[in-house]
């Protein structure tokens, strides 16, 4: 059971990133950059290099916090439920981020059932200027049974559009590719290690959720913004299925002017794994043309 006294008492430790060319690389090629017919070199050769806008959420994070002992947490069992991201400007080469943690909310689904913990991030740049915020849910098994409010606070869950996708796109991933990923930061074992993840109830390894939405940030980008990673600046996701590292996800989008509802799945086993998809494209409108 979730102690809550605990966690109230828990502070995540601030942690300062920098936004430099090696680390940007390391973050596209463990999301899967360079894998595809696709032309990415943008991504991962320093020549005109972007960045793409879901690195900030491995910048300016102490890694993956829930395996603090002070908390006490069975972390091999929790999952990642929900995950936003929401930029205010483009990240940039060389660009120093601080990142601040802070719980803002909990729920209990009963006695032996989960507890949701839901954490806000925000990074920023050292003179306090905001560059992103983000939300993420974890789901802690079999932690319920505390006596709280059995529901998150927050916004409803996104409704699908009706009909056939406007557009798809398959993008591979490799065997290696978790392996590759948690050098970007997390470290949790249940992505590289066997024993791990049997005790947490997957046959072998799965791959990071936050490494399957940046390869759907990765398909968003050719599929809505012409390739040009800066115009993609709000998602949203529903994590409900693992994807094991060398399974192929597909992207289906529905498009409404700047808005993008999505999904992904693995084709081969029929698998949805992200669901309740929701993006905005366009580019930072509002800092263009403060500077015109």
């Amino acid at each position: 059971m979730l102690d809550v006294e605990k966690l109230r008492g828990f502070r995540v430790p601030e942690a300062q990133d920098v936004c430099d060319p090696r680390g940007a690389i390391l973050y596209a090629l463990g999301v899967g950059a360079g894998l595809g017919a696709i032309d990415e070199q943008n991504l991962i050769f320093e020549r005109d290099q972007a960045v793409l806008p879901t690195m900030a959420l491995v910048l300016g994070t102490p890694g993956f916090w829930p395996m603090a002992p002070e908390l006490g947490w069975d972390w091999p069992r929790i999952l990642h439920g929900e995950q936003t991201l929401k930029l205010f400007r483009p990240l940039e080469l060389g660009q120093l981020v601080n990142g601040r943690i802070e719980i803002v909310g909990l729920a209990d689904k009963g006695a032996g059932k989960p507890a949701l913990v839901r954490a806000k991030r925000v990074i920023t740049t050292p003179t306090d200027r905001p560059i992103a915020e983000m939300e993420e849910v974890w789901v802690l098994r079999g932690a319920g049974g505390f006596g709280g409010a059995r529901d998150l606070d927050g916004p409803a869950p996104v409704v699908m559009p009706e009909g056939s996708a406007d557009a798809y796109l398959d993008l591979p991933t490799a065997i290696n590719q978790a392996m590759l990923y948690r050098l970007t930061g997390d470290r949790n074992p249940l992505h590289v290690d066997q024993g791990t993840a049997q005790a947490a109830g997957f046959d072998r390894p799965i791959l990071h959720g936050l490494a399957t939405m940046g390869l759907v940030g990765r398909a968003l980008t050719h599929l809505c913004c012409g390739g040009d990673p800066t115009l993609l600046t709000d998602m949203r996701v529903r994590f409900t299925a693992p994807v094991w590292p060398g399974e192929t996800v597909r992207t289906e989008i529905w498009r409404r002017g700047d808005v993008i509802w999505f999904r992904a799945g693995v084709p081969d086993r029929n698998s949805i794994v992200i669901d309740g998809g929701k993006a905005r494209v366009g580019g930072f409108k509002e800092e263009r043309d403060a500077l015109t």
